[in-house]
């Protein structure tokens, strides 16, 4: 069995094992030449070849003094290799070396004596271009000092996520020496911080080699652990030259000061949204029984325009209204006021609902980069009827009575805001215990299904006409808003039908 083939059959028994190529050896190219105690030259390395130009069969037997000095460096080379063939600690320098093309390098040289069984005396000579030392040299020195300067943690963990290194930076961040972080996970180093989602954030990393940028975690630490901080956190994978996979580099910013001004401006967000949309519950209404659910979206610039309204008409008539403003943040919830307003407006002067998204899309086709959808109803109690519009938005559900399901089949029309736009009304006729389900689309949206299988989903989830309505939007909310598509606002309104008494 040859020694590679021991090594590998136990790669890591004893930190033993081939190497692949692309190491700090590789780089500096270091070459190797054995001399006898005449020095010539009896042993010869490729890298050597490569740094001087003079292959084996040339430069074996040869007087290396003959074959790589110039005669005015001579005698000086003599005595250096005297002192090295007597013993001492043996010569490390810089030499002028003539190279085979006749110029000259300036090489690094490490020489120390070597010695038999037989008791006779070999100079071992190891050489590198003293540029490509020096380079490499500098630029180590250059990161070690962009690492440890920096005013942004940073850490390297290997790929059992244990950490390798830390700059004092992070130190400070975590309130941990970098001693105590060395070998450890993060969950050992910080145990009072969430750290399962950073962990499953490295171990993709690893695996894809995608990087991760800007992972917002909450928590305390050593360093402050009375109070909570922010962190946005940045992962990459590092590999070396030849692509193996060394472990992940973390890049960690204290981000607390924006951190509370982002929730400050989310609460501002939340206040004037949920102060423009109606009481909750909603009022009864003649005819009617009602229940609906707003629902922020996770991240404070992801807080939307989304309203529903429910508007007392002349006859015991009642509106419905959802809608959605496109575009998030303070902005869309102030448009989104604005939409509101109008509505209720427009449903006070009796218009058919079609004429409402008209009037709608001139006033939105008014305001500047201003586009939204918009599903208008007026259901008559006296007739049972329900006059229904769309402007760009998800049809309505209906959940009959009798258990059946269906998504109504109405012309879309284009959102508001698109301008020249017609819209066309719908008379749906309802009985006593159907439930018309408006909503939307933070409802059944997500990145990885298709809308028609979210929509699907969507009419699969009302599955008992007899669950309070109450209910029937806590079972929506909890079966098609999964916690990690939290990305958009949610706006749903359920009506029931049921008997007037005129």
């Amino acid at each position: 069995m040859s020694a590679s083939e021991s090594f590998g059959a136990h790669p890591g028994a004893a930190g033993t094992g081939p190497s692949a190529p692309g190491g700090l050896l590789d780089v500096l190219n270091v070459a190797a030449a054995v001399l006898d105690a005449d020095g010539r030259i009896r042993l010869w390395s490729p890298q050597a070849e490569q740094l001087f130009g003079y292959t084996a069969e040339e430069a074996l037997g040869e007087y290396a003094g003959r074959l790589l000095v110039r005669e005015e460096h001579m005698e000086l080379v003599l005595g250096l290799f005297a002192e090295v063939m007597a013993g001492d600690d043996g010569w490390a320098g810089v030499f002028p070396v003539r190279h085979k093309d006749g110029g000259t390098l300036l090489v690094e040289f490490r020489n120390m004596r070597l010695q038999d069984k037989q008791g006779d005396y070999y100079a071992l000579g190891l050489a590198t271009d003293q540029a490509t030392l020096r380079r490499v040299e500098r630029d180590l020195a250059l990161s070690t000092r962009l690492v440890a300067q920096s005013p942004i943690g940073l850490a390297v963990l290997d790929t059992d996520l244990r950490y390798v290194t830390t700059n004092p930076a992070l130190e400070r961040l975590n309130g941990v020496p970098a001693a105590e972080h060395i070998g450890r996970t993060l969950d050992e180093v910080l145990p009072d911080l969430e750290t399962a989602p950073l962990e499953r954030a490295m171990r993709r990393v690893l695996t894809t080699g995608l990087p991760v940028l800007d992972q917002y975690v909450v928590g305390r630490t050593p360093a402050d652990p009375e109070t909570d901080h922010a962190w946005s956190v940045s992962f990459y994978r590092l590999e070396s030259s030849n692509g193996k996979v060394l472990g992940v580099a973390a890049s960690v910013v204290d981000v607390t000061e924006r951190h509370l001004a982002v929730q400050e401006q989310r609460r501002a967000a939340l206040t004037l949204q949920r102060s423009l949309l109606p009481q909750h519950p909603p009022p009864q209404r003649p005819g009617l029984t009602l229940a609906s659910r707003y629902e922020p979206a996770r991240a404070v610039d992801e807080i939307g325009g989304d309203w529903f309204d429910v508007i007392p008409l002349s006859e015991d008539r009642t509106a419905l209204v959802v809608g959605d403003v496109m575009g998030s943040g303070i902005s869309a919830a102030a448009m989104m006021g604005q939409l509101r307003t109008a509505t209720r407006t427009l449903a006070d002067l009796g218009l058919d609902p079609a004429q409402v998204l008209h009037h709608l899309d001139r006033l939105t086709d008014g305001l500047d980069h201003t586009i939204a959808t918009c599903v208008y109803a007026v259901h008559d109690p006296h007739d049972g009827q329900c006059r229904i519009a769309l402007a760009g938005h998800l049809p309505p559900a209906l959940l009959h009575a009798d258990g059946r399901r269906e998504l109504l089949d109405l012309p879309t029309g284009a959102p508001l805001g698109v301008g020249g736009v017609v819209f066309r009304t719908t008379t749906l006729g309802l009985l006593p215990g159907d439930q018309l389900v408006l909503y939307t689309d933070g409802l059944v949206e997500t990145r990885d299904e298709a809308i028609d299988v979210r929509l699907a989903t969507l009419l699969d989830s009302l599955d008992n006409a007899d669950r309070p309505l109450e209910k029937t939007c806590d079972h929506l909310l909890r079966t098609l808003r999964r916690p990690e598509n939290r990305e958009d606002d949610v706006a749903l309104l359920i009506a029931r039908t049921h008997a007037f008494d005129h």
